[in-house]
C-alpha cells in the first residue's frame, strides 16, 4: 500500500526531537518485561520515576499545537489511514529480516479490522479478569500468555493464584475471539508495510490496560511518560493499540500523542478502532494523563525475530 511521505521539520525542530528522544530514552532505558519465580516486572506504556523537571516537561507538551490525525467521531473504512514517516536507524542495531524489518515506516489507522461488538466483548473479558485484583495506583495490567495480573503494588500470575477459579472467569471463546482479532491485526500490519506475512511473530509484552485517572501509587503506574518501543523492549518492529472503550464518553485524556519534529499527534480512542505503527525511535509518543472516567485498550506487539516469538494464550 502506498503511504502518503510527511515533511521533514529542519533546524530547530530537529534539535528538539533529539531532545524529546534523549528523554525519553532516559526515562525508559534499562526497563524489561520479565516473568521470575515469585515476581513479576511489568512496564505498563512508559515506566520510570519522574522528578520534578520531567513533570513540567511533559505537562508543557499539552501546551502544544496538536494535530488530530483521527477523531473519536471520524470512521476510518475500509482502508487505513496511513501516514509515512521516514525510518529511524534504530533497526540498523539488530540483526535484518527480509520481508519484514521495516523498510517503509510509518503509522495507521483504522476502524474496519475489529468491530465495536468485538471490541465490548474483549473489553468485558478484561473487566472480569481485572475485577479479579488490579493496581493500587491508575493503571492495570492483564497478560493472558503470562499469566501477570496487577495486584495492589505488585504482580501475581492469574493461572497461579487463582488455579480453577479461572475456568469461571474466562472461556474458550474468549480465548478464540483473542486469537482471531490478533491474527486479523496482524495481516492488517504485514499488508499495510508490505510484509511476508509469515515473517512477523508475535511477541511480548502483549495485554489489556486499565487506565483511569487514579494517583500512581508505584513507577508501574506512570504510563504517560514519552518513550520508544523499539528502544525499550529490542525485539519490537511493530506496535498496534485496540481500543475497547470510547474517548470524551468512557473517558477524558488518554489520547496516543506522536511527538513529531514539528509538533504532536494525537489519535482519539475509539472502540474497535486499531492504531498501529513502526516501532522505532521515528514513533516516538506517550499517552496523556486520563482525567476522568477509564481506558481499556489492548497493546498487541510483533518482531520480525522468531527467538522471541510467543504462542496465543490459551486456558489451563
Amino acid at each position: 500500500m502506498a503511504l502518503v511521505r510527511q515533511r521533514a521539520a529542519q533546524g530547530s525542530n530537529a534539535t528538539e526531537i533529539e531532545k524529546k528522544i534523549k528523554r525519553g530514552n532516559a526515562l525508559r532505558q534499562g526497563s524489561a518485561w520479565r516473568w521470575s519465580r515469585g515476581s513479576v516486572a511489568l512496564l505498563l506504556g512508559a515506566l520510570s520515576l519522574c522528578g520534578a523537571a520531567v513533570w513540567l516537561y511533559v505537562t508543557s507538551l499539552d501546551s502544544e499545537v496538536t494535530e488530530t490525525l483521527v477523531s473519536r467521531s471520524e470512521l476510518v473504512s475500509p482502508q487505513p489511514r496511513v501516514y509515512a514517516v521516514e525510518c529511524s536507524e534504530d533497526y540498523e542495531n539488530y540483526k535484518r529480516y527480509p520481508g519484514c524489518t521495516p523498510q517503509k515506516c510509518g503509522r495507521a489507522v483504522t476502524d474496519s479490522v475489529v468491530t465495536r461488538e468485538e471490541a465490548q466483548a474483549l473489553r468485558r473479558l478484561a473487566e472480569r479478569g481485572l475485577a479479579l485484583a488490579g493496581s493500587d495506583g491508575g493503571a492495570s495490567i492483564l497478560d493472558l500468555h503470562s499469566g501477570a495480573l496487577s495486584m495492589g503494588k505488585q504482580f501475581v500470575n492469574i493461572y497461579r493464584y487463582f488455579g480453577d477459579q479461572i475456568k469461571d472467569v474466562f472461556t474458550q471463546e474468549d480465548f478464540q475471539l483473542y486469537r482471531d482479532v490478533r491474527e486479523r491485526i496482524q495481516a492488517v500490519i504485514a499488508e499495510t508495510f508490505d510484509l511476508d506475512p509469515a515473517m512477523v511473530y508475535l511477541t511480548k509484552p502483549t495485554f489489556f490496560s486499565r487506565i483511569n485517572s487514579t494517583a500512581a501509587k508505584t513507577q508501574h503506574d506512570e504510563y504517560w511518560h514519552p518513550h520508544i518501543d523499539k528502544v525499550t523492549y529490542g525485539s519490537f518492529d511493530y506496535t498496534s493499540l485496540l481500543y475497547l472503550s470510547d474517548y470524551g464518553s468512557d473517558f477524558t485524556g488518554g489520547r496516543f500523542i506522536f511527538m513529531d519534529q514539528n509538533g504532536n499527534r494525537t489519535v482519539e480512542p475509539r472502540a474497535g478502532r486499531v492504531s498501529f505503527f513502526t516501532s522505532g525511535s521515528e514513533n516516538l509518543h506517550r499517552v496523556e494523563r486520563v482525567t476522568w472516567g477509564t481506558r481499556y485498550a489492548i497493546t498487541v506487539s510483533f518482531t520480525c525475530d522468531p527467538a522471541h516469538a510467543i504462542s496465543d494464550p490459551a486456558l489451563p
